[in-house]
């Protein structure tokens, strides 16, 4: 009578949504100032000034039909004429509007984007720790995932495990760089070399494999690293943007899927997109955020608060004792259990109000991923917390 697998998804939600409700309720029960919440990653750092700024000014100054009216399907052409401006500028990437499509998020250009580009029996590659939806989104869209461990010790890429796992069906492997759950950077020489990697693997197998570069969190970068631009490095990219992050705008649903001008058969490539859109219902992004980011492009959310939120809490944690993977950029931190069962150490983080995300479902073992895009006074208010913690597993 119904799908099955839809019902399933539909009665189990994520384990990050999941922590994130029972937060709500615990905050109900006994006060938010009492829940330590690292749960969800929702910006804390509201949207610049100019975003507020640039839709007050459309909204008094737009005629309502174009405000709130459509826009072509893969959105608006002066909207996307900007987009490929700023690429070009910043990356030194020849883009230009016809292969860039406006989407609702990150979520909507990485489903599209697998869906334009799988056929039965394909394999997608995720290197994990990945976000727990890319498996939803790849299953969905008809491919295998096919999980490769990162190097346990700084969560790189492991090159020996990445080209055992690469087939003659793979077609395609994600990037998330900065990276969710760990805030780790992939550096340049290992982008040279995983793309030196699939482009000996293409001539191998005869047959275009892809890079999808998921991209939400570019601009947060605390070290003065750089987040390589894979379509300076490899032909057959795509990048899924999301404004969600940068500027603080999760909840509006605003990005874009950019096809390199040199991947094959780029035209007919960027028609699968608008194809998979179509299909999938999703045409014309929001009107009025596309309006609003396309004068918002050189702007970003006040980041030193996550710079300074970092801070505070790795030098806490590694103070008490704990393990973390120091992050570059985003707004997370992968900390190793104090034991082998993360689920296990996420239970009894909640006796101290705790509310930290096991790492099963981002792929690996033995880590709690901390969002810590919270108030700053909320990090500091949690080390008692978390030095009981530890104190409690020492006193096993």
């Amino acid at each position: 009578m119904i799908s099955e697998k839809m019902m399933q998804l539909g009665k189990k939600s994520s384990i990050i949504r999941e922590i994130f409700e029972y937060g709500k309720k615990r905050k109900a029960e006994i006060g938010a100032e009492n829940v330590f919440d690292f749960s969800l990653g929702n910006p804390s750092v509201p949207a610049p000034q100019k975003v507020t700024d640039v839709m007050n000014k459309l909204i008094a100054e737009t005629p309502a039909e174009l405000l709130h009216g459509y826009t072509s399907a893969p959105g608006d052409l002066n909207v996307r004429n900007k987009i490929a401006e700023y690429i070009n500028n910043k990356f030194g990437v020849k883009a230009n509007a016809g292969l860039i499509y406006m989407t609702c998020g990150a979520a909507a250009s990485l489903t599209i984007t697998l869906n334009a580009i799988v056929e039965d029996g394909d394999e997608v590659i995720a290197l994990a720790p990945f976000f727990p939806e890319y498996r939803v989104f790849a299953e969905q869209a008809g491919a295998k995932l096919v999980v490769v461990a990162c190097k346990k010790e700084d969560l790189q890429i492991d090159f020996d495990a990445l080209e055992k796992a690469i087939t003659p069906n793979t077609k395609a492997i994600i990037v998330n760089s900065p990276n969710n759950p760990s805030g780790v950077i992939i550096p340049e020489k290992d982008v040279i070399a995983l793309t030196d990697l699939l482009k000996e693997k293409q001539k191998e197998y005869n047959k275009e494999i892809f890079v999808i570069s998921d991209e939400p969190y570019r601009e947060l970068v605390f070290t003065g690293e750089m987040v390589p631009y894979i379509p300076c490095y490899y032909n057959n990219t795509f990048v899924c943007y999301s404004y969600s992050k940068a500027l603080s705008l999760p909840g509006e649903r605003i990005g874009y899927i950019f096809v390199s001008p040199d991947m094959k058969d780029a035209g007919d490539v960027y028609a699968a997109i608008c194809g998979s859109g179509r299909a999938l219902g999703y045409v014309c992004a929001p009107s009025l955020m596309q309006y609003t980011i396309s004068e918002c492009l050189e702007d970003t959310a006040d980041i030193s608060i996550y710079e300074k939120n970092r801070k505070i809490l790795y030098d806490a944690l590694t103070e008490i004792g704990y393990t973390v993977i120091k992050p570059d950029g985003a707004f997370y931190m992968f900390v190793k259990a104090l034991e082998e069962d993360a689920n296990k150490f996420y239970e009894r983080a909640k006796k101290f109000e705790l509310l930290l995300v096991p790492s099963d479902s981002f792929g690996v073992e033995g880590f709690v991923r901390i969002s810590y895009c919270v108030d700053t006074e909320l990090i500091e208010r949690s080390i008692p917390a978390f030095k009981s913690l530890y104190e409690d597993y020492k006193n096993d």
